[in-house]
């Protein structure tokens, strides 16, 4: 095992849970990524894994939604996993099993960037020289797949722009129109492209206050999340994934114009999903914002919210993500 990574658990033969490292302390402690990893059945030595980082308010159980009843139908990473890829699931800083500052302002977009591809390099060297896992084989030629939702999406971006980790990317529920119907005043100016830190995290403090919270649900169209088309199992599922927001990266995604330049400096191919319903704005207007990819992507999910894996057209979205990942991973 890799000396980063503490306890491994396995809940099942096909997936394990591990706590690693994060390379950030903040209240005087180390802070720890809690991550799974699904392995497929299909096939015993996967070419590429889907790293997923879910949204705002959203642990990694986004990703993987079991009804109590049982099935598979709502969960990315089994339908992934199902069609033969490895599946990385995390929980950023401050949500689900990861370690929570006493203070939620303190995790920015960069510090929870370079957190994310600090594990994420980690698990991706541990896999290809076969140190991360004793009992699976070594997998020298795995590339990843970076998939975010939502807020999950501008940290995916921000990482791929840094750091190049990915092979491809997958932006789920996301535009660089933001929401500025929601935000307060102070904010509705500012270029983000041009907020320090400091200022950034003042005015998440001015939009959000002591409980943050990205917008009251009842404010949003009622096919945001769930509402009427999306399926009472899969709502009734989601519930275990809910986790505080992390403001501050949500202030920035609300803002117009918020990764532009992180966008604009992507060259892996990139698929778009976002629902018919979303809150992205015009879904044919985000593919522009990746100027350097050569190979984009766009699905628009029918008659879907924010929230796509609760709606029937899911399905389609499983399955084409599936068969573009086969393609681009190696383009």
């Amino acid at each position: 095992m890799s000396p980063a990574a503490q306890a491994c658990t396995t809940p099942s033969a096909g997936r394990r849970t591990l706590r690693l490292d994060s390379g950030v302390e903040l209240d005087g402690r180390p802070m720890t990524i809690a991550l799974e990893l699904v392995w497929p059945e299909r096939l015993r030595e996967p070419a590429s894994m889907f790293v997923c980082v879910p949204g705002g308010g959203m642990n990694r159980r986004f990703f993987d939604l079991m009804p109590a009843d049982g099935g598979e139908d709502f969960s990315f990473a089994a339908q992934m996993s199902a069609r033969g890829y490895l599946v990385m699931l995390i929980d950023t800083l401050g949500v689900g099993e990861s370690d929570r500052p006493d203070d939620l302002y303190a995790l920015t977009p960069e510090l929870l960037v370079r957190a994310n591809e600090r594990v994420v390099a980690a698990v991706l060297a541990g896999l290809r020289d076969g140190s991360l896992l004793a009992d699976r084989p070594a997998l020298p030629n795995l590339r990843s797949i970076g998939v975010g939702h939502s807020m999950g999406t501008l940290l995916t971006c921000l990482q791929q722009a840094r750091f190049g980790t990915h092979a491809a990317i997958a932006a789920l529920g996301f535009s660089t129109a933001g929401l500025p119907q929601y935000l307060v005043p102070q904010a509705r100016s500012a270029t983000p492209a041009s907020l320090s830190e400091d200022e950034l995290v003042g005015l998440a403090r001015l939009q959000f206050g002591a409980a943050p919270s990205a917008m009251k649900r009842g404010e949003a169209p009622s096919d945001l999340f769930a509402g009427a088309k999306a399926e009472p199992r899969g709502m009734a599922a989601l519930k275990s994934a809910l986790a505080p927001m992390l403001p501050v990266p949500a202030m920035l995604a609300m803002m117009p114009g918020n990764i532009a330049q992180a966008c604009a400096s992507i060259g892996v191919p990139t698929f778009i999903g976002v629902g018919e319903l979303d809150l992205t704005g015009s879904a044919h207007a985000i593919p522009a914002a990746f100027t350097r990819s050569h190979d984009v992507t766009l699905q628009i999910l029918e008659q879907a919210g924010h929230s796509h894996f609760l709606f029937a057209s899911r399905a389609q979205l499983f399955e084409r993500l599936g068969r573009w990942a086969a393609d681009a991973a190696h383009a």
